[in-house]
């Protein structure tokens, strides 16, 4: 017996941008948003570490390359199989909750000296 969620939640997948925003706004607002996050993380940090160890900038530069691709590509695909099966309402809800309660462990972390 397979379960499905009540055609409330359903949603068409969107295969093209939405009324009003030309690709190349969504291009560019992703790869800012994304390149202001990722700059001084763990990841650039690493990146950096392995690069100086090994000495072999462009087999980590293709290697972190790589993982970061794929990484995108797990985002992008969930991103879009959620899209499909949840209205955008809950999306929003959903991450809010989850980032409330990331910050809340963060802020409980912290408060544990």
């Amino acid at each position: 017996m397979t379960l499905n969620p009540p055609d409330t939640l359903k949603k068409e997948p969107q295969t093209a941008p939405k009324a009003g925003q030309p690709a190349t706004r969504i291009f560019w607002s992703t790869f800012i948003t994304i390149f202001l996050a990722e700059i001084g993380d763990k990841t650039q940090v690493t990146t950096l570490l392995m690069t100086a160890e090994s000495h072999s900038p462009v087999i980590v530069f293709l290697g972190a390359g790589s993982a970061l691709v794929l990484t995108s590509f797990l985002g992008v695909w969930v991103g879009q199989w959620l899209a499909s099966h949840l209205t955008p309402r809950l999306l929003d809800t959903l991450a809010g909750g989850i980032l409330l309660i990331v910050s809340v462990a963060l802020l409980w972390d912290m408060l544990q000296i």
